[in-house]
């Protein structure tokens, strides 16, 4: 199982992570989580408006960004991948989605950072998974 945040980080974990599933014989599943929120704009006098997005808005987002991110990373193989978009928080999404599909490894992209720490999505993942987890480092296994 592969978790996709939306950025070209992700082509590298999910290179590895069907590297993976092949050499296990099992099915890559790819997951992109999304939530719902509000976005504030300016009004006349500077006075804040929130406009809401549905969770309709959001998965219209996602499901084409994770089809193009997985497609970038595996070319023609990416028809093998189980896509899947769901609502909700990343983490906890990923660990309920790999309890229920009894995931052998997740594998997750580490975000760029410049104090070398991983990212809420990847700890809170690393702490909570019921099985093991590999953090990809964004550097690693460049073509």
């Amino acid at each position: 199982m592969v978790g996709v945040s939306g950025s070209s980080d992700g082509t590298l974990a999910i290179k590895l992570a069907a590297a993976e599933a092949d050499y296990r014989q099992v099915p890559l599943v790819a997951i992109m989580a999304y939530s719902s929120g509000g976005t504030v704009g300016a009004a006349p006098a500077a006075r804040p408006i929130s406009t809401l997005r549905t969770g309709d808005d959001d998965r219209a987002v996602a499901e084409p960004q994770l089809q193009d991110e997985v497609q970038a990373a595996l070319g023609e193989q990416a028809g093998r991948a189980d896509l899947r978009t769901l609502p909700g928080l990343a983490g906890r999404k990923l660990v309920e989605t790999a309890q229920q599909a009894q995931a052998q490894l997740i594998v997750l992209a580490s975000r760029k950072s410049t104090s070398g720490l991983i990212g809420s999505v990847s700890e809170y993942v690393l702490r909570n998974s019921p099985c093991p987890v590999l953090v990809v480092p964004t550097t690693a296994f460049r073509d």
